[in-house]
């Protein structure tokens, strides 16, 4: 009789492979990396029986295959398949880490090129700082529009029709220009929100709630809020004239009669939404573990504390640079209240692109999307800062 070969089965589990065991070659790379096998039930384990009828397995033209080089070459095969796996995913990481720092450099690049004109404005003051808040407003609210009437807001409701949204735009750029000329745009915001309000409730067709409550919360967000940094910046005309930057401030800027308390709250107030920013990123990156709140998953508790304690101090530091406000505790709770509305702000825009279901208002500034991506930290900001001065601060804190 022919000694062939019969295949047993066993469910036993096979220890790991160390694939470096499987080539001792000295030209091949050594990845110490285990190699878990499945059970011994899909390999075979060969035994010689005597059995006429069966005919031999693992037969090709060269004869039979051992059935130990089967099995070394399926575990090469296997670490192969690992090898190129492993060799993608580093591939793809490393794409998007080129990506990430790419974005952050275009971030920064284009942040400081807004920057600079912007802090040019803001010591211009005046119809200067009044018309570029206009235009970023008209911008803004136009972003703000297109956002509820985007397919994930108005799936659950009904988007204002287009020409209110227009006009409500228009107004909301009005608005800064109104309050530079008037000082006090309470009467005219009331009586837009009277026209839009009526508007909506002749209109064709069936007119909605879920209209009239995003076109108020338009007017209120993107025209009535901004005002106030008009109200802060050219508002609080009160000289601020304890420091030695007030005395030399250059004539083609109006002089040290131009150095004012709502200048230099401006500036202060500015500071501390950007320390609130960059702390709190800084701080997200470094310790950041425990999540703030579903509508922003990338936000952090501890970058939060972070960019708390670099706006305090950032404020406090140029507070006694410039002598504005003369108390420390005073210096402190306006830190605070930056914070605060820098944060707040942040959050609610979010929740607005979160149900829109967009990442960016716009693409109108790379790296950062749109005005609304780049102003939402300031536009609570100005009105908590002007009424925490206007209530707070006796003589304005000079």
């Amino acid at each position: 009789m022919a000694s062939v070969v019969k295949v047993s089965t066993y469910n036993k589990t096979v220890p790991p492979v160390l694939t470096t065991s499987l080539c001792i070659c000295s030209c091949r790379l050594s990845t110490k990396k285990t190699l878990n096998l499945p059970p011994f039930s899909d390999y075979t384990i060969p035994r010689l029986v005597r059995d006429a009828k069966t005919k031999p397995l693992f037969r090709s033209a060269l004869g039979r295959i051992p059935v130990k080089r089967r099995f070394l070459t399926a575990v090469t095969r296997a670490e192969s398949d690992h090898l190129r796996d492993d060799n993608s995913k580093n591939v793809v990481e490393e794409e998007d880490k080129q990506k990430k720092a790419s974005q952050l450099k275009k971030r920064v690049i284009f942040g400081v090129a807004i920057g600079l004109p912007v802090g040019g404005v803001v010591l211009a003051g005046g119809w200067v700082f009044a018309l570029a808040l206009a235009a970023s407003v008209f911008i803004g609210s136009r972003e703000y529009f297109e956002l509820v009437r985007s397919r994930g807001i108005a799936k659950g409701m009904t988007p204002p029709p287009r020409y209110v949204s227009r006009f409500c735009s228009v107004v909301c750029a009005l608005v800064p220009l109104l309050t530079l000329y008037y000082g006090n745009i309470d009467i005219w915001v009331t009586c837009a929100a009277f026209v839009v309000a009526m508007a909506l409730l002749v209109q064709r067709g069936n007119p909605r709630f879920s209209q009239l409550s995003s076109t108020m919360f338009g007017l209120f967000y993107c025209g009535y809020l901004p005002c106030f940094w008009v109200k802060l910046r050219c508002g609080l005309a009160a000289p601020a004239l304890n420091t030695g930057i007030a005395r030399t401030w250059p004539i083609f800027l109006g002089g040290p009669p131009q150095w004012t308390v709502g200048l230099v709250a401006t500036l202060i107030s500015f500071s501390g939404v950007i320390a609130t920013d960059t702390f709190a990123f800084l701080g997200g990156k470094a310790f950041g573990r425990t999540p703030l709140t579903s509508i922003s998953p990338k936000k952090t508790w501890e970058g939060t504390f972070t960019g708390l304690v670099g706006c305090i101090v950032i404020t406090i530091l140029l507070s006694k640079s410039l002598s504005w406000p003369q108390s420390l505790f005073s210096s402190i709770a306006f830190g605070f209240i930056n914070f605060f509305g820098s944060v707040f702000g942040d959050l609610t825009e979010s929740m607005i692109k979160r149900d829109a279901g967009v990442k960016d208002s716009g693409s109108l500034i790379p790296g950062h999307g749109g005005i609304l991506d780049r102003v939402d930290s300031y536009i609570f900001t100005g009105a908590l800062a002007y009424s925490f001065i206007k209530t707070s601060l006796r003589l304005y804190g000079v």
